[in-house]
C-alpha cells in the first residue's frame, strides 16, 4: 500500500511545506542544485535516483515553483532554483549540520564559507569573520574535516567539480569540466 502524498491536516503551514519537499530525494534534489547541479543526467548521476523518480519530482518542484526548467530549444533543459528555491537554503543547512552533529564524528562533511572573507558560517548563516549574515549567493562550500573522498573513488567529472571549493548557485560546465 503506497503512503498518500497529501496530510490530513491541511490547516498546517509544515503540513503544507511537506507535500512539497517532504518526499524521499526532494531535498537532496534541492540540495544539489544549491551546489550548481542544473541538468537532469547530473543530478541522476550525482544521487543515483531511479530515472523516473528524478523525473516525478523535478516536474513537481517546477509546477511549485521551487525550481525554473530553462529549455534552450536545441534540446539542453536546466533546472534552477526560483527565488522561492532559493528561501529553502535555512532548512539545507540546518539538515546538513544536524547531520554533521551526530552522524560525522570526524566533523563537518562539507565547510560552508563567506566567499569575501572566508569565514566559517555558523548554523545560522553568519560569518564568524565578519558578523554578517550571508546571503546565499556569497556562500562558499568546500570539503570539510570529515568529508571522505574515499567514498567517492568513482569520481565523475561532476563530482570532481563539486569536491572542491565553489560558489553555492554557480552552474556546474556541461560535461563538469571547470572553466
Amino acid at each position: 500500500m503506497a503512503l498518500p502524498s497529501t496530510y490530513a491536516d491541511r490547516n498546517c503551514s509544515m503540513a503544507r511545506a511537506l507535500e512539497v519537499v517532504g518526499e524521499r530525494w526532494t531535498l537532496m534534489i534541492v540540495r544539489d542544485a544549491f551546489y550548481g547541479v542544473r541538468r537532469f543526467g547530473d543530478f541522476a548521476t550525482q544521487l543515483g535516483i531511479p530515472r523516473a523518480v528524478l523525473t516525478n519530482r523535478l516536474k513537481a518542484l517546477v509546477q511549485e515553483g521551487v525550481f525554473s526548467r530553462d529549455d534552450d530549444g536545441a534540446g539542453n533543459v536546466e533546472y534552477r532554483l526560483t527565488a522561492k528555491g532559493v528561501e529553502l537554503w535555512p532548512i539545507v543547512r540546518a539538515l546538513m549540520h544536524w547531520g554533521d552533529s551526530f552522524y560525522s564524528p570526524a566533523g563537518v562533511k562539507r565547510a560552508v564559507r563567506h566567499d569575501l572573507d572566508g569565514g566559517l558560517l555558523d548554523q545560522e548563516g553568519r560569518c564568524e569573520q565578519c558578523g554578517h549574515l550571508v546571503p546565499v549567493p556569497e556562500s562558499r562550500i568546500e570539503p570539510g574535516p570529515g568529508f571522505d573522498a574515499a567514498a567517492d573513488a568513482e569520481t565523475d567529472p561532476v563530482s570532481s567539480v563539486l569536491n572542491t571549493p565553489r560558489r553555492l548557485l554557480d552552474p556546474i560546465p556541461h560535461g563538469g569540466k571547470q572553466s
